[in-house]
């Protein structure tokens, strides 16, 4: 790793935890001494970064400090692309589209050399039209539900064929490819449930609200999903 890429992942390591990190875990993570470490924290010092601390202490930076536009590895290339193609392959046609311009994005901001990389890339996800049509779903009325806190009423099928209408509250989506699944509370069950997006035969969003109330809330979902 180049030293000026070491300098830029302590900032980014430092930036990110809010708690003093010694240098013995920064040389662990970025595979150099302790004491190169101490002399990083001291020419980064001396240029103006934020950062306070010693050795045997820790370091820790300020609030506030902002690092320079990022600059992304091979590793990181590849895992960001591949997650975009797979964003543009099983989510809504909104997303897909935003996913594309995300690809347009990075490839105009990395090196020449990045870029080929991505061009290169053999990590692919299926293109929308080799992914069945009970697997295509329109996820972009649950994600505005959850981000405006808009109450739905689903008209639901069970796995026995039964259907049933729900008023709910949605809190996530949950991809378990390749299905969608709903996070939500369930006024008709007074409790969490988890809706398959393939199995709402209706949906309509209310122009009802509802705020983030103790022992609803996404977070007390998962606590109870992984029970």
């Amino acid at each position: 790793m180049r030293r000026a890429d070491r300098l830029f992942r302590i900032v980014d390591e430092l930036r990110r935890r809010r708690r003093a990190t010694r240098a013995s875990d920064l040389a662990s993570l970025l595979e150099v001494s302790p004491r190169t470490i101490y002399r990083d924290m001291t020419d980064l010092m001396a240029s103006g970064v934020p950062i306070e601390g010693s050795a045997g202490v820790g370091y820790i930076l300020r609030p506030g400090y902002h690092l320079p536009p990022l600059m992304f590895d091979a590793d990181e290339i590849e895992a960001l692309t591949l997650g975009l193609r797979i964003v543009q392959s099983w989510t809504d046609p909104a997303m897909a589209e935003a996913a594309g311009r995300a690809i347009d994005r990075v490839r105009a901001a990395v090196p020449d050399e990045l870029e080929r990389r991505i061009g290169d890339l053999a990590l692919f996800a299926p293109p929308r039209q080799h992914i069945g049509a009970e697997y295509r779903i329109d996820t972009g009325p649950y994600r505005r539900a959850i981000r405006d806190r808009r109450i739905l009423e689903l008209l639901y099928e069970d796995e026995n064929g039964r259907r049933s209408e729900r008023r709910v509250r949605p809190l996530g989506l949950l991809f378990y490819g390749p299905k969608w699944l709903l996070a939500a509370w369930c006024e008709l069950r007074t409790d969490f449930r988890s809706f398959r997006l393939d199995r709402v035969a209706a949906l309509q969003t209310l122009d009802e609200r509802f705020r983030p109330e103790p022992g609803r809330t996404l977070v007390e979902f998962f606590d109870r999903w992984i029970e």
